[in-house]
């Protein structure tokens, strides 16, 4: 039996938080959480996730520069980061995929899109 596919959901708004770890374990996926973009460079260390899902407006160190540093990192720049922001402009998802995330998703959250670009960039 395989693995589930673990994510990793950066978000320091606790009932968003809390909403989509329900959405994303009720879709047999492993979900670990951090509050903030440090938070998220240090559990993206240890544990290694299959995929993060990173707000992009964080306490401590926000989602752009966690992402970069992400993938200024050689241990976990093969990590794929779905970029989660309310912002939809064209200018903000050329943002976020220059700041090295792979996807880009608009808050609120269209989780059955979210699901399909999940699965296109693990191979789930």
């Amino acid at each position: 039996m395989s693995q589930p596919t673990r994510i990793l959901l950066v978000e320091d708004n606790e009932l968003n938080r809390d909403m989509m770890v329900r959405r994303l374990s009720r879709a047999g996926l492993e979900v670990s959480t951090a509050g903030d973009g440090q938070q998220a460079l240090d559990v993206m260390a240890a544990i290694k996730p299959d995929l993060v899902l990173m707000d992009m407006n964080l306490p401590v160190l926000d989602g752009w520069t966690a992402s970069r540093r992400a993938k200024d990192d050689a241990s976990l720049a093969d990590i794929p980061i779905i970029a989660l922001t309310a912002h939809a402009m064209d200018a903000d998802r050329e943002n976020a995929l220059a700041a090295g995330c792979d996807d880009y998703a608009t808050k609120p959250v269209d989780f059955p899109g979210l699901l399909i670009k999940i699965e296109k960039l693990t191979h789930a």
